[in-house]
């Protein structure tokens, strides 16, 4: 990037971060957003409209929030509308146990010894490649890496948030494409499926029929990581002074003998748990396989075990190294280490609670639905050329991931309209798929209503206490940016080569 460029570039971004720093706190967003969603419930209610829900069969019905009714049954339900609210819970139990291993100091050797053998030039790539695997362990990668990857930055002499951003960018904007299948992909399956059975109730569609498109996809998004966050964002925070609390910074001296003692202890039990896991999940009839056999799916207990696996991973090392290290002489230390996690969890508890309620609204309310259809009916009504319509399909569900957060929640919506329709321009429900999870992943990173985004921000609050919503946006908009277009672009070379996009997979309807 030349001068002149790279000078352009940090005047708009810096641009982005003023005007983004000067919105009002995350939290009274969602709060401000549930008012808006209440009063545009009740002017559209008196609307009728032709869109039809693909998942009833009938039209979208805007509900009225604001009448004494839909008021009673919100007050009742406020506090489970909360404790309910997925991402809270798995944030929690997660940090529970993160949070023992990173007070005994566990997380702290373990990343000195890693330090010690990881080439400088590689890390950046190194962390969103482990961050782009964090995918099959669902939301693993927000609760575990990115904190992990500003420590690891931090210790080599980087800027912390460089190191947030290029994790992020790899759990959340590149949130479709990963080696290893996920769970994901048979959720996303089973919505293309019952969406092509509209036209051919015949058709089977493969859970990892875009499996080889998405491997390839993670070598696109780690290059282009690694030249974003280290030739755009990182020079462009190198002013940003490292101001956060030092105690709650972690410091990375010269291990001692006793400590390297305790860190082998402590890596062997972590590796003798895992082992143990393996064993478990290997037999055909293992209680951690859903009925049909599969570790994979949704239904499967592991699947929904990741959490509290995460939990004793990283408890039961945690423990173990704090004792031998002398950090720990009593329980009691333990349980502060908990503690200490749950204090710094508070500011994002706090966003929870706003947040939660204005999911719930908009959900309550049909105006995200309503948004997804009338969206995806004027781009079939336009009648583009097959490789216009797919991408217009894209930077539509970009768009829409703005308001509805939930990957299977909108491809619920779209899929029913997006997948027949595309199958009558002999367009396969495996390129249709493929085009929406990459403008699914694309804008993740830009949206403050997607759950995860204000923990990101506490994180980033550790290092840089006066970072806001736009600090963060105008680290992620140039991933966004590039990802769209790249991205988008590698999908038509893709299809336009004829390189399969997996498993049982074709580009066009009927395949040949």
């Amino acid at each position: 990037m030349s001068t002149a460029e790279s000078t352009w570039v940090t005047r708009a971004l810096d641009k982005v971060e003023r005007v983004g720093n000067k919105l009002p706190d995350p939290a009274i967003i969602f709060f401000v957003c549930l008012l808006i969603v209440w009063g545009l419930s009740a002017l559209l209610s008196n609307f009728t409209f032709d869109a039809i829900d693909p998942r009833t069969g009938e039209a979208v019905v805007v509900n009225n929030l604001l009448t004494g009714a839909s008021l009673a049954d919100f007050l009742s339900r406020m506090v489970t509308i909360f404790t309910g609210f997925a991402p809270l819970g798995v944030v929690l139990v997660a940090m529970l146990g993160v949070g023992v291993a990173e007070h005994s100091g566990f997380i702290s050797a373990g990343l000195k010894r890693m330090l010690d053998t990881t080439p400088a030039k590689l890390l950046t790539p190194m962390v969103v490649l482990v961050a782009i695997v964090s995918h099959t362990a669902t939301d693993a990668g927000y609760v575990l890496v990115i904190p992990l990857a500003g420590v690891i930055f931090y210790a080599m002499g980087r800027h912390p948030l460089a190191g947030i951003a290029a994790a992020f960018a790899g759990v959340s904007g590149g949130f479709c494409a990963n080696f290893i299948p996920s769970a994901i992909d048979p959720l996303l399956q089973s919505f293309t499926q019952s969406a092509a059975q509209i036209i051919d109730p015949a058709i089977q569609v493969n859970p990892l029929n875009n499996w080889f498109f998405n491997s390839a996809s993670s070598l696109l998004i780690i290059g282009i990581a690694w030249y974003l966050t280290d030739k755009v964002i990182e020079p462009r925070l190198k002013d940003v002074e490292v101001d956060g609390d030092p105690n709650d910074i972690p410091k990375f001296a010269d291990l001692t003998e006793k400590e390297s003692r305790a860190l082998r202890a402590a890596s062997w039990v972590m590796l003798a748990g895992i082992v143990v896991l393996v064993a478990i999940l290997v037999p055909e009839n293992s209680p951690m396989r859903d009925p049909s056999g599969q570790l994979t799916s949704f239904a499967a207990p592991v699947m929904q075990s990741i959490v509290p696996l995460i939990f004793l991973l990283f408890l039961l090392p945690g423990v173990v190294y704090g004792y031998m290290s002398g950090t720990y002489q009593s329980t009691k230390d333990m349980i502060d280490s908990m503690t200490k996690a749950m204090q710094g969890m508070s500011y994002y508890i706090v966003m929870a609670f706003f947040c939660a309620l204005f999911i719930d609204a908009f959900g309550k309310s049909n105006l995200g639905a309503l948004l997804a259809i009338e969206g995806a009916q004027v781009l079939k009504s336009l009648a583009l050329p097959s490789m216009v319509t797919i991408v217009g399909i894209i930077f539509l569900t970009a768009f829409v991931n703005l308001f509805v957060g939930s990957s299977s929640a909108k491809w619920a919506l779209l899929g029913p309209i997006f997948v027949p329709m595309l199958m009558q321009l002999n367009i396969s429900p495996d390129l249709t798929q493929a085009a929406y999870r990459l403008g699914d992943s694309s804008s993740n990173i830009i949206t403050p209503l997607m759950p995860y985004f204000p923990l990101v921000v506490v994180y980033c609050q550790r290092y840089v206490k006066s970072t806001g919503i736009g600090t963060l946006l105008s680290m992620m908009l140039p991933f966004t940016i590039t990802l769209l277009l790249a991205w988008t672009a590698f999908l038509l070379l893709y299809w336009a080569l004829g390189l399969p996009l997996g498993l049982q997979a074709s580009y066009v309807y009927p395949a040949g």
